[in-house]
């Protein structure tokens, strides 16, 4: 089994953060014997072993079943908030840290981070962390702060994307309190798959995958909410002009342009979404080593009752063949 959705925090980055002089004035708290990570802006989650230590990883990945994960720099630490030259440097230390965390184990591979927020120097980065470190993708924000991913001045980077041939995650994130959000921890809970929700619907009707027909784009968190309401998207570009303002077919024709992960927390939701989009676009993803990780998709593999080629794909042959992994 691959894990394409597994989490990673630089362990230079930790020892900064342990120390006080972390970017973003990012410290550690000690909470009950534990360590958190905690951001200026509010957001606090413990600062597992898993996120930085490669035996930690092992051991979580053995007690699970999982025996190979692509690991993504963990969405908190985008810092598309920050000036452009401190992020740029901050992701290039990501990614060297990256590099050489995976090149220490045969069992884990790793995707880029880039500073959005410059999409000269995000082109720049991503190109050098495929071409000299060997990282196998890339992950970025379903935002830039709050320009969408369908504005034009993105379109270098995707072409970069596109011509490198590595597919593109997209993962909801913040570090502070959203407005109707802020209770029973809803910012994470309908907040995140709403925002992937939405980013998957402008990529649609804004006329995206046409300007970018051999980019791969993965879904996290199963797509949100987007493939249960795409339906919907389909209705209004029947009866509203506006949905047609830049694309010719309905919206449903466009979701095999996404790959998704597993992350339904449910086996109705998982078996619905293999349907609606097809076994060769559905991956196996945990979100360790968050406490919001599915830990339990062994169980609603087997509650779905997927056959045995269904499982296979999903959980292995997807990956290698959209990540171009080596067996």
């Amino acid at each position: 089994m691959i894990d394409i959705h597994t989490h990673f925090i630089p362990p230079e980055f930790v020892g900064d953060a342990r120390a006080g002089r972390a970017l973003d004035r990012i410290t550690v708290e000690h909470r009950d014997g534990a360590e958190w990570l905690a951001h200026p802006q509010g957001y606090r989650y413990p600062l597992s072993p898993e996120f930085f230590d490669v035996q930690a990883k092992h051991r979580e990945m053995d007690r699970l079943g999982i025996d190979r994960a692509v690991l993504s720099l963990t969405p908190t630490l985008f810092f598309y908030w920050l000036e452009a030259a401190a992020a740029r440097e901050f992701c290039q230390q990501a990614n060297d840290s990256m590099a050489t965390f995976v090149a220490q184990s045969d069992r884990l591979d790793g995707v880029a981070v880039v500073p959005l927020q410059d999409p000269e120097a995000a082109t720049a980065e991503l190109r050098r962390a495929v071409t000299e470190l060997g990282l196998c993708g890339v992950e970025i924000g379903t935002t830039m702060e709050d320009v969408p991913l369908d504005d034009r001045r993105f379109d270098g980077f995707f072409d970069a994307v596109e011509a490198l041939d590595v597919p593109v995650i997209l993962h909801p994130y913040y570090v502070g309190v959203r407005k109707q959000l802020a209770d029973f921890y809803m910012t994470n809970l309908t907040g995140n798959p709403l925002e992937t929700c939405i980013a998957a619907s402008r990529l649609i009707l804004s006329g995206f995958f046409d300007r970018h027909p051999r980019l791969k784009v993965v879904l996290v968190h199963s797509g949100g909410f987007m493939p249960f309401q795409i339906g919907r998207l389909d209705h209004g570009f029947r009866v509203r002009p506006e949905t047609k303002a830049a694309i010719r077919s309905a919206p449903s024709t466009y979701l095999r342009r996404f790959w998704y992960d597993t992350i339904t927390h449910a086996s109705t939701p998982l078996k619905f979404l293999i349907e609606l989009a097809g076994k060769d676009r559905v991956v196996l993803g945990t979100d360790l080593p968050f406490d919001m990780a599915d830990v339990r998709f062994q169980q609603y593999f087997s509650e779905a009752g997927l056959s045995p080629d269904v499982l296979n794909a999903v959980t292995t042959d997807n990956a290698i063949q959209l990540f171009r992994l080596t067996t």
